[in-house]
């Protein structure tokens, strides 16, 4: 097969598109076109991630940022290959409409969440990294695309929540705005206990834990007297991005608690119940 009948089979018209032949040559060119499009695309979004990480730039506008580029290259791409293979982009004028229709109706819900997407990117209300509380699930978030944001659960699970949920639905945010958090230990002490001593020692189990803020202070508080115990809880700030860092703070504060309450005799309290008998015993040999 010479040259000019390889010029024959490529020049062969497929089909016309408003006056515009479609040849062979025009549908090999397409995906030539778009692979060369699509690698160019990644490496030049590769080149800015290295470039904007490089200047600290925070990683949720990075990822805005790409998005956005995702979005105009491949427009871009789309019309340079129908302006290489010669198709006018109003030959898809009534296509591109009757589509759009169908895609109303029949995908409302994808297009929902891929607004919703767009929204949470540009508006930032969950960020990459922040700890989320949606419903039952708590988890970090890494990743949100355009469909469904990525959180790994704190049990090590991946989930996917579509965007409209995250939009439409209550969300806790533990560190939308910083990664302070408060909670409390609360411990119960044995009737005739040094209520004052009780309450110092309290105080400096909690102090003691670096992590715990200054400013809010840790406040101790007498709070009742119980059946069996007077309680006593103390309620704290610390820098944490995660739940599991308040149970360890938990844990740290009740250990260093039984270390001080056995050095000054304090005792913890445990239920007792009295039992009062009516009448007398007897005893059967």
């Amino acid at each position: 097969m010479d040259l000019s009948q390889i010029n024959e089979i490529l020049s062969y018209k497929l089909i016309t598109i408003s006056g515009q032949a479609i040849t062979l040559s025009h549908i090999l060119l397409i995906p030539t076109v778009i692979l060369i499009g699509i690698l160019l695309t990644r490496w030049v979004a590769k080149l800015i991630t290295k470039r904007l990480i490089s200047k600290r730039v925070d990683p949720n506008v990075i990822h805005l940022l790409l998005r956005v580029f995702y979005v105009i290259a491949m427009a871009i791409l789309l019309v340079t290959t129908l302006e290489l293979i010669n198709v006018p982009i109003t030959a898809f004028a009534f296509l591109s409409g009757a589509i759009a229709i169908g895609v109303g109706f029949g995908a409302q819900n994808i297009i929902n969440n891929f607004i919703s997407g767009w929204i949470l990117m540009w508006e930032r209300p969950i960020r990459i990294g922040d700890f989320l509380e949606v419903e039952s699930a708590k988890g970090v978030v890494e990743e949100i695309n355009t469909r469904s944001t990525r959180i790994r659960r704190v049990d090590g699970v991946h989930l996917l929540i579509p965007n409209s949920k995250l939009l439409e639905n209550t969300v806790v945010n533990w560190t939308l705005i910083d990664s302070l958090v408060r909670t409390s230990v609360t411990v119960g002490v044995a009737y005739g206990s040094p209520v004052k001593k009780v309450a110092e020692l309290i105080m400096q189990a909690t102090t003691d834990q670096k992590r715990i803020v200054e400013s809010p202070a840790p406040v101790v508080t007498f709070e009742d007297f119980g059946d069996n115990a007077l309680m006593f809880e103390v309620t704290f700030w610390l820098d944490s991005s995660a739940e599991g860092g308040l149970r360890v703070m938990r844990s740290n504060i009740r250990f260093r608690l039984e270390e001080l309450f056995e050095e000054n005799d304090i005792i913890v309290a445990y239920p007792q119940r009295d039992i009062h008998i009516d009448g007398s015993l007897t005893l059967n040999k």
